[in-house]
This record gives C-alpha cells, structure tokens and sequence, in this order.
C-alpha cells in the first residue's frame, strides 16, 4: 500500500509543479489553490509511505517521479520543447524509479 501511497504523492506533485507555474507567483486563484491542495495530498502521502518505506528510497521516487511527469506535461502541451535526447533521459529516469522499487 505505501508504494501505491507514494506513486500517487509523485504524481500530484507534477500537478502542484505544474499548478505552480500557471499561479504566475500566486497571482491566479484557480492555479493557486489546486496547488495548495496537492502539494498538501502529495506531502502528506510522502510522509505516509516514509513510515514503512525507506526514507532515501521513498524521496527519490517521489521526486522522479514528479519530475518525470512534470516535464512530460511541458512537452506535450509545448510549454518545453521535445527532443530525443530529453525522452531517452526521462526513459532512464522511469527506469531508475522502476530499479529502485525492484532493489526494495
């Protein structure tokens, strides 16, 4: 259940990256206020799984996670350029996540 926990909490805290940009220093409401709640659902489940999961372990999934699916979304939408290169890397960087959680 905590790798569930923490891959979800990886996953919002893309959303609260993201939500972060958009807020433009928290001049928007919309965007400011999704990332007040996913920073605080993603926080709280990283602290959740760091109850059972090792802490080194448990950060460094977060945190690829996020920066994974952070920098995807850029891609996609255009906000950051694409190329062959930054998807190998972020191939890597799923398959590191994926080595970490197999290593556990």
């Amino acid at each position: 259940m905590a790798w569930i926990i923490l891959i979800v909490s990886g996953m919002l805290e893309a959303v609260w990256a993201t939500a972060l940009g958009k807020s433009e220093g928290f001049s928007k409401f919309g965007p400011t206020v999704v990332f007040g709640v996913a920073i605080i659902a993603s926080m709280a489940g990283l602290a959740w799984a760091m109850r059972t999961l090792p802490i080194g372990t448990a950060y460094a999934v977060w945190v690829g996670i996020g920066a994974t699916l952070t920098v995807a979304y850029a891609m996609i939408t255009g906000t950051e350029a694409v190329s062959l290169v930054k998807v190998l890397l972020l191939l890597g960087l799923i398959g590191c996540i994926v080595g970490l959680k197999l290593a556990h």
